[in-house]
C-alpha cells in the first residue's frame, strides 16, 4: 500500500516524554521513491507554509501526501504520542523557502493537537546550527535543548502540542523544504487556517515576498 513511506521506519521512531512528548524518525521515505519525490516537490516561489490544497502538486508528490493522511500513519503517531488522532481532521501545509524571521520559538496554538514534519533537503550545512529544528525547554533560550533535528530528506519529527511544547530553529534564509501535517480539534479550525492561508499566499505572491 505504501509506495513512498517506509512504515516500518516510522514505527521504529524513538519517542521522548521530556520536556514534552515527541518522536524523531529517520529514513521514513522508501529509498526507491526519494529521488522522484524530491524532483516533484512543489515549486513555491515565496517563503512560508502554504496549504497543499492551493498548490500545484504533481501526481507522485500527491501520492506521498495521500499516504501520510492515511489512518495507518495517524495510528502510529497516536500510539507514540499518547493520543487518538485517527479520526481527527488534518491539514497539510508545505514550505520550500525560509526567511530570516522564520523559526522563532513557539509552542503552536491550542487548536492544534499534534504536528508532524517531513523534511526534503538533500543535505544540510555541516556544523551550522541554522535551520536545524530544536526541541526546547523554554521560550527564551535556543541553546537549552533536548534534541536537534537536521532537516535532511527522510527525517521526520512529531510532537504533542502543549503549553510547554517549545520548538524552533535559528534563522536560515534559503531553501528549507518541509511538509507539515497537523491534527486539529475541529473542521472549523481547518477551514479557519485554510482561509487565512489563502489570503497570505495571495498577498505574498502579489508582493513577491
Amino acid at each position: 500500500m505504501f509506495q513512498n513511506i517506509d512504515i516500518d521506519a516510522l514505527s521504529a521512531a524513538k519517542t521522548w516524554t521530556e520536556p514534552y512528548r515527541f518522536l524523531i524518525a529517520q529514513d521514513v521515505l522508501n529509498h526507491q521513491s526519494t529521488a522522484a519525490l524530491m524532483e516533484d516537490f512543489p515549486d513555491i516561489k515565496v517563503p512560508g507554509f502554504f496549504d497543499a490544497n492551493q498548490l500545484e502538486i504533481g501526481a507522485r508528490f500527491r501520492s506521498f501526501l495521500d499516504e501520510i493522511r492515511s489512518p495507518e500513519v495517524s495510528k502510529i503517531v497516536s500510539d507514540k504520542l499518547g493520543l487518538d488522532l485517527v479520526q481527527k481532521p488534518k491539514m497539510i501545509t508545505i514550505r520550500k523557502l525560509s526567511a530570516a524571521k522564520d523559526g522563532r520559538i513557539h509552542t503552536d496554538g491550542p487548536s492544534k493537537i499534534a504536528t508532524m514534519l517531513f523534511y526534503f533537503n538533500p543535505e544540510w550545512q555541516e556544523g551550522s546550527p541554522a535551520g536545524r529544528l530544536r526541541v526546547l525547554r523554554s521560550s527564551t533560550n535556543f541553546d537549552d535543548m533536548a534534541a536537534e533535528i537536521s532537516p535532511v530528506v527522510g527525517s521526520a519529527f512529531a510532537f504533542r502540542r502543549s503549553d510547554s511544547s517549545w520548538h524552533g530553529h535559528k534563522p536560515f534564509v534559503g531553501e528549507r523544504r518541509v511538509v507539515q501535517m497537523t491534527w486539529l480539534l475541529s473542521e472549523q479550525d481547518v477551514e479557519r487556517k485554510a482561509r487565512r492561508g489563502r489570503f497570505s499566499y495571495f498577498f505574498k505572491r502579489l508582493l513577491g515576498a
